[in-house]
């Protein structure tokens, strides 16, 4: 999902940067000091999700919010409390107080993701197969036939039972290709077909292959509600 910042504080613009980049299923495409730049900005694109403090300078966020005819989601970010209620009345996907710990991002993030799902057209929900570019090769890859997916810098290996591919696409790319019905996120590098798994042992998820993967703290517990 396409995101932008609107924050008036570099420490904070810094601390969101970060988690962005740390959940890998968010692409920052703006970083705004005002509300009044981010106007300008939404007037020509489009995004899906805006990280919005209500302390503007100029214009406060829920004064801005209030302004927009074409809403993206939002999610507030603010040193206090007593807004919170003015948030939920404007339908916001969640209210972050200040300072927020990662888990507690990545818990906001994921009410996104449940409502955009609603929004994916059948035909992309229908995709069962994607093609990957191996040198001057396009090799099929069903999807029922991944294992895992580990993530290597911009590229990705897609394990299958007897063979791997260097995907040159990212792994924000594949979270958005793979049904989120059969596919599960379990660390900030690994995304695995649940549907492969054998076993799940403290923190750590063993695979049909033999591979033995690490939960992710922070994705741990919305890993064992969907898995078990």
């Amino acid at each position: 999902m396409n995101c932008i910042i609107i924050e008036d504080q570099p420490p904070a613009q810094r601390i969101l940067k970060k988690y962005i980049h740390d959940i890998g299923s968010l692409n920052l495409v703006g970083t705004f000091g005002d509300a009044i730049q981010a106007i300008d900005f939404l007037q020509k694109e489009t995004v899906d999700l805006m990280f919005l403090d209500i302390n503007l300078p100029k214009l406060s966020g829920i004064s801005f919010l209030k302004s927009l005819s074409n809403k993206p989601q939002v999610i507030f970010t603010t040193a206090f409390s007593e807004y919170a209620l003015d948030g939920y009345e404007l339908d916001v996907v969640d209210y972050l107080l200040k300072p927020f710990s990662f888990e507690r991002f990545v818990k906001a993030v994921a009410k996104v993701k449940r409502e955009a799902q609603a929004t994916i057209k059948p035909e992309t929900q229908s995709k069962k197969e994607h093609f990957i570019k191996i040198g001057y090769e396009h090799v099929r890859i069903a999807f029922e036939n991944i294992i895992y997916l580990a993530a290597d810098g911009d590229y990705c290996e897609v394990f299958l039972e007897d063979k791997k591919y260097l995907s040159s696409e990212p792994m924000k790319k594949w979270l958005e290709l793979l049904d989120e019905a059969s596919f599960h996120r379990i660390h900030k590098s690994y995304l695995v077909n649940i549907h492969r798994v054998n076993k799940i042992s403290g923190n750590q998820v063993y695979l049909v292959n033999g591979s033995i993967l690490p939960i992710g703290r922070t994705y741990r517990e919305d890993f064992m509600d969907k898995f078990l």
